[in-house]
């Protein structure tokens, strides 16, 4: 994950996790003369790292941010996942391809926010469903398709009962045909408007604010947040418990300023795991007790990288806290017509970071420009140069699955965006053996966009990570833009709904947006 021009030291993952070379070797003595960030920042620059965060995998060398696969290839942030491709925050699942966030899932594609789904294809915000396709919000159904909002239901087409001849008919259509596809895409887009959805994805949540928090309480400000309880301002969370301020934490407590996993009272840390009471430290392991380290572990009583005694340490972390007041780190990059001050309390210095900002997840979500970047004191890796030689054009692909022969499997098929996109376009890609297997299964059309670009796609169906304060557009016997007609019995009657409620829908979208109790009535 760490580009050539990164400044750090890479090495191979078996060498990190082995014993042929000590991180101890490169602790040194605090500088009170100089800041704590000058010093922390040397050390991690020099200490090696692994190239990717890939914990017990199994023919998985290719996945990062990730524990437990065996036999996936381009998964991000999945765990316990076999057989998959191309999925992001996907856990327990097999055979799933271009996923984003879904779980105990089996034989899943395009696939968004999806729980306990079987052969099931462009689904969105479902949960046991099977032998289906292009479904938004749905429980519960067996081959069903082109629903909304539908529960526990068999043989449904349109939202509406079909016999199964006439649902093979439905089925018969698509035929793993690509321009069927498409079309039917494009028809499930503009079924999607046409019916009322949920303002904030809760589910089992008391006292929660945010989007797609399940079985949680006490959550503010959440996104994608599960089985946690106590938190706010917090991202991508798992059986968190006090955390504040804190991105990707899994069976982590007490929090604060931290994107780490399985410990106790991690302060401004990044990438640890299974340690408690760490602070300032980065890609340490079942270590306790340390501040200011990197690449540490099995450790404790640490201050960069260099070992004390528990006296001497609890001694000298309360001098170092206050000597990052006393001397602050004071950034180069300009906040507005201020400097930012880094003093003790503050998460790492972003013009410190190893990764250019397009190296990161802040181009998905805030996407920028390199000059914008650049003017902002960020730095910013021009991709490499792609001089592809494609055999295969994705036009020149085969309209019907049933037509794609293994020969396929020796092209490089040029993307159809061709670069042109700001999706981190790859301009070529190809296909793996286990991917065109499971096209064939599925009865699926071959894709014609890279992996990037088709991720992007996906990422633009899930909510921004911003609140828009808005009505609810229930307007009493049908939708404010009259395009729904309820059929539900509301408390407010025939007139329009009073609330109000913060979303991640802003009022000009075009989605039907309705309060909790507007969208129980009409759904449930």
């Amino acid at each position: 994950m760490y580009a050539p021009d990164d400044p750090v030291t890479v090495c191979d993952t078996k060498f990190w996790w082995g014993d042929a070379w000590d991180p101890m070797s490169y602790g040194r003595d605090y500088d009170f003369s100089r800041s704590f960030w000058e010093q922390f920042s040397e050390l991690q620059k020099v200490v090696p790292r692994p190239p990717l965060v890939n914990n017990k995998a199994v023919d998985s060398d290719y996945c990062n941010f990730c524990d437990g696969n065996k036999n996936c290839y381009l998964v991000v942030n999945g765990n316990r996942n076999e057989d998959c491709a191309y999925t992001a925050l996907t856990v327990d699942s097999k055979n799933v391809f271009d996923g984003l966030w879904c779980a105990k899932s089996e034989f899943a594609y395009e696939c968004i926010d999806c729980d306990s789904c079987y052969h099931t294809a462009y689904a969105e915000r479902c949960e046991a469903c099977v032998e289906s396709a292009f479904l938004f919000d749905c429980r519960g159904l067996t081959n069903c398709l082109f629903c909304v909002g539908l529960r526990n239901a068999s043989y449904h087409a349109f939202n509406k009962p079909v016999a199964p001849e006439e649902y093979k008919r439905f089925l018969a259509e698509l035929g793993g045909s690509y321009k069927k596809y498409v079309e039917a895409i494009a028809k499930f887009e503009e079924m999607k408007l046409r019916f009322p959805r949920r303002s904030n994805l809760f589910t089992g949540s008391k006292g929660v604010s945010g989007e797609n928090i399940l079985n949680s309480n006490a959550v503010k400000h959440g996104f994608d947040i599960f089985n946690s309880e106590h938190c706010a301002y917090v991202e991508e969370g798992l059986k968190g418990k006090d955390c504040y301020d804190t991105v990707y934490f899994d069976g982590a407590e007490l929090c604060y300023e931290s994107s780490s996993t399985i410990g106790y009272n991690y302060l401004f840390t990044l990438f640890c795991r299974d340690s408690k009471e760490l602070q300032y430290c980065d890609n340490c392991h079942a270590s306790s007790h340390l501040f200011g380290c990197v690449g540490l572990r099995s450790k404790q009583y640490c201050i960069l990288n260099k070992q004390y005694s528990k006296e001497e340490y609890e001694t000298l972390v309360p001098k170092i806290r206050a000597h990052m007041d006393e001397m602050p780190y004071v950034s180069q990059r300009a906040n507005g017509k201020e400097q930012i001050i880094y003093k003790y309390g503050e998460f790492f210095p972003a013009e410190l970071s190893p990764f250019a900002y397009n190296e990161t997840v802040a181009q998905e979500f805030y996407p920028t420009t390199k000059d914008s970047a650049e003017r902002q004191g960020f730095r910013w890796n021009a991709p490499d140069t792609k001089n592809y030689a494609i055999t295969k054009a994705p036009e020149a692909l085969p309209d019907s699955i049933g037509t794609a022969d293994d020969a396929l499997l020796g092209e490089t098929i040029g993307c159809a965006h061709h670069g042109s996109c700001a999706h981190e376009c790859t301009v070529a890609f190809r296909l793996i053996p286990h991917e065109l297997q499971f096209y064939r299964r599925m009865n699926l059309p071959l894709p014609r966009l890279c992996p990037n670009c088709r991720y992007y796609g996906r990422l633009a169906k899930r909510n921004p990570l911003q609140f828009s304060r808005r009505a609810c557009q229930c307007a009493g016997l049908k939708s404010e833009n009259g395009i729904y007609a309820n059929t539900g019995t509301h408390t407010h009657k025939d007139s329009p709904c009073p609330n109000e409620f913060e979303t991640p829908y802003s009022p000009d979208r075009p989605e039907i947006v309705y309060c909790e109790e507007c969208y129980k009535a009409e759904v449930f």
